[in-house]
């Protein structure tokens, strides 16, 4: 876990990066398949990351640490860093693949009328990209550079 700000903001972009990198490819893929996907992706990524990194940090980062501590962390009799981790992980993808999927639907133009559909699409790419992938090397990113500052 991050112990100072410094520390967060190096996590959320780590964390950020790699999350809307996948997400951006994964729907880029999606919708047009590989025709143009690494321009395409690249296109989109810096936008994505923006709006992502104002979520994570003013919205859903906070919303899901305080749901975390107050609600479901407190429940376990000895919550492990793993417990924390990984709970504050789920909550977060929950909190982001429903803010970014309203965002993707926006840039792409299509009707709000299809968020369902695709809140459904990004949630099942976005939970294990989260837990397997992203989630293990930033915390490892961040566990070498809390090493280093030492």
């Amino acid at each position: 876990m991050p112990k100072n700000f410094k520390e967060e903001l190096l996590f959320m972009i780590m964390m950020a990066g790699l999350m809307v990198l996948g997400m951006t490819t994964y729907n880029v893929f999606l919708h047009q398949g590989l025709d143009n996907l690494a321009k395409d992706t690249l296109l989109g990524y810096p936008l994505g990351l923006l709006v992502a990194m104002i979520c994570d940090g003013i919205l859903v980062g906070p919303i899901a640490k305080a749901i975390a501590f107050k609600a479901i962390v407190p429940k376990f009799a000895k919550p492990s860093g793993a417990k924390i981790g990984i709970t504050i992980s789920v909550l977060m993808v929950l909190g982001m693949v429903t803010c970014m999927s309203v965002f993707g639907i926006l840039v792409s133009g299509n009707s709000l009328s299809a968020y369902p559909k695709t809140w459904g699409f990004n949630i099942i790419v976005a939970l294990p990209l989260q837990l397997a992938i992203v989630g293990p090397i930033a915390r490892a990113g961040l566990t070498k550079i809390q090493g280093s500052a030492q």
